[in-house]
């Protein structure tokens, strides 16, 4: 069977503080290996947001399967540079490496490599935000207001690591207050509200029960504003059992009332008060391999 792809272009940040580059070039020489007759590019990203810029240009021509060797946050890049490119036949994968690697982890069914080698492609849905009806931006796993984004940005200043991110995420939480967004209902306080493509995150939560990235809708988990105790404890249960079922839709709009952090993968963007944001599928939106 021909593969879907034309060629591999593999993205990667070679001043990572992971093993981006040693895992980079460990897929180019196992793609050396098994599939000889498909070219290889490796490409370094030399800036902040390079990474999308890349996966755009590389769009632009032929079928290119665009590796992106990161977390969630670089591989969102990539996916949202090949969905500004326009309609393509572009193919996006990603190799863990970083930090958090929540999409690779829920949505792979098998190695990388292998998936490459067999050339076959599937499509998944994104989220697609939209902020004031400016350019969508679009997201593999989720997006987040809230505590998700408060702790986000204290790793940021914190730095990772298993005991500075047990440290940051208890600081983040004692320092955190609820955040006031306006419905068609009116207005309501959330201690978080994420929207999700994927059925965990943050390593260990599973947010909802039976969610697929590829069956047209997001689901909606949303905590009211509560006290801090009982916010831990819903946190606590979606680390050991899971949080359940969780409302589906097609597309969730709202207001902000304050500024405020917004998570798009683990990018955190500012919202200014009174932005009109729209949150809504693009289903089938993202040619992948897994």
């Amino acid at each position: 069977m021909a593969r879907a792809f034309d060629r591999v272009v593999i993205v990667f940040n070679p001043n990572s503080t992971g093993n981006a580059q040693e895992r980079a070039e460990e897929l180019k020489s196992g793609l050396a290996e098994r599939a000889a007759d498909l070219p290889v590019e490796l490409r370094p990203t030399e800036y902040a947001g390079h990474a999308r810029e890349i996966a755009r240009e590389e769009a632009a021509t032929g079928a290119p399967l665009v590796v992106s060797v990161s977390g969630d946050g670089g591989y969102n890049e990539v996916v949202d540079g090949l969905m500004k490119a326009g309609r393509t036949d572009a193919v996006a994968a990603v190799l863990a490496a970083g930090n958090a690697n929540d999409h690779r982890r829920v949505v792979a069914r098998r190695p990388l490599l292998d998936a490459i080698v067999a050339g076959r492609t599937e499509r998944l849905d994104l989220l697609r935000l939209s902020v004031d009806g400016e350019e969508p931006r679009y997201a593999h796993s989720y997006i987040g207001l809230g505590i998700t984004p408060v702790v986000a940005l204290e790793l940021e200043r914190g730095g990772k690591g298993s005991v500075k991110e047990i440290a940051t995420t208890v600081r983040a939480f004692s320092r955190f207050r609820p955040f006031t967004i306006e419905l068609d209902s009116g207005r309501q306080d959330f201690d978080s509200l994420v929207f999700a493509n994927i059925a965990e995150m943050a390593k260990y939560a599973v947010l909802s029960e039976g969610s697929r990235p590829d069956d047209g809708v997001f689901e909606v988990i949303l905590l009211p504003h509560a006290s801090k105790l009982r916010v831990l404890g819903t946190a606590i249960r979606a680390a050991i059992s899971g949080l359940g079922p969780q409302p589906s839709v097609r597309e969730y709009a709202f207001r902000t009332v304050d500024p405020m952090p917004l998570q798009v993968d683990g990018e955190v963007l500012d919202l200014d008060a009174g932005a009109r944001i729209r949150v809504d599928i693009a289903a089938g939106a993202l040619a992948t391999v897994r």
